[in-house]
């Protein structure tokens, strides 16, 4: 079993492992099913056919594993999701990246995701049983460590694999491209309006004074959420908030059996907010302006489409991969929005 390097001492005699090597696979876990704040839990290192589990809860400064890692290619698969978690928690954004996911589309796989490349190439089958553990506990079973160390122990050899079958069909620089894309995109952080976080899936349907009480409950779920750090389904799942919200405007008692004592009376008087709350303060649907198409655009889109999906057959590659349907809209109604989404292959391909 791959131990846990958890001290300064265990970091620093580790870390010269990484030296002689160009690339190292990289993995991370965290823990949003578990808390409302999501925090870095675990980084899993694979470097010259050596394991390491680095734990970022211990009381340890990881600069030093950032400098370490600086000027090397991060073997990564599904890149933004590590990319973003890694940059929250300190560590400067890599300059080289190797996405095995997008390695993978590019050369037409369409089983893409790790365990099925795994399966595919080494013939082994990755357990998902801890998948949805809690990695902020400590100390970590042993079958967690496993399934850990199983994520990167496999991907230097599936980027090998995959980087042969890149250069063979002369895509390694639609790839390049491609990850230098995915680099860029993890450094930013998408915008969402403060006021629209309460529209959560399910909701939409709302409106009038049932939307205005459901927005104070959604209120009181985040609060108590946030005061526990818990998840928001752990106080109440999305479904029971709308219909309690149904339930409370129609003059019904809700069902909210497991909420007790002073959770349930911040509930209630959550709900009776939204119940007083007068009609310029219930919230406004929203409805989006979209300019009709005209025919002649319509008909650019439905050609392109047909352009599209005709290259992706004779590249044997998923057609939203060369564009997806809203760039071939904008390609159509606004192309001048359109173009810099492209990157250049796909510019090339498509031959805009």
């Amino acid at each position: 079993m791959t131990p846990m390097t958890d001290t300064p001492g265990a970091l620093a005699a580790v870390l010269p492992l990484l030296a002689p090597h160009d690339r190292i696979a990289v993995d991370t876990e965290a823990d949003s099913l578990h808390c409302y704040f999501e925090k870095l839990c675990l980084i899993q290192i694979t470097v010259g056919g050596v394991d390491l589990l680095i734990d970022p809860l211990a009381p340890m400064d990881l600069a030093p594993l950032w400098a370490a890692w600086a000027d090397k290619e991060i073997l990564l698969h599904g890149a933004d999701y590590d990319l973003r978690l890694l940059r929250r928690s300190g560590c400067p954004t890599p300059t080289r990246v190797f996405d095995t996911m997008l390695a993978a589309r590019l050369s037409g796989v369409t089983e893409f995701s790790y365990a099925a490349l795994v399966e595919k190439y080494f013939g082994v089958k990755i357990v998902k049983a801890s998948q949805k553990a809690n990695w902020a506990m400590r100390p970590l079973a042993p079958q967690m460590l496993d399934y850990a160390v199983n994520d990167t122990r496999h991907l230097g050899e599936i980027a090998r694999i995959l980087e042969a079958d890149l250069v063979r069909l002369g895509r390694m620089e639609w790839f390049r491209q491609s990850c230098e894309r995915a680099i860029r995109a993890a450094e930013i952080d998408k915008e969402i309006d403060p006021d629209q976080l309460w529209r959560i899936p399910g909701s939409g349907h709302l409106r009038g004074r049932t939307a205005a009480i459901f927005r104070e409950l959604w209120r009181w779920r985040d609060d108590e959420a946030r005061r526990l750090d818990k998840p928001t389904f752990h106080i109440l799942h999305s479904e029971k908030l709308v219909e309690a919200a149904v339930d409370i405007e129609a003059g019904r008692q809700p069902e909210i059996r497991h909420l007790r004592g002073s959770r349930a009376q911040r509930f209630f008087e959550a709900a009776d907010r939204g119940l007083a709350m007068d009609e310029s303060q219930w919230p406004k649907v929203i409805r989006t302006p979209r300019n009709r198409p005209s025919q002649a655009q319509y008909d650019r889109f439905l050609e392109l489409k047909k352009h599209r999906d005709k290259i992706a057959t004779e590249v044997q590659l998923d057609p939203s991969l060369i564009a997806a349907k809203a760039v071939l809209e904008s390609l159509a109604f606004r192309p001048d929005e359109a173009l810099p989404k492209l990157l250049p292959w796909q510019r090339e391909l498509l031959k805009v």
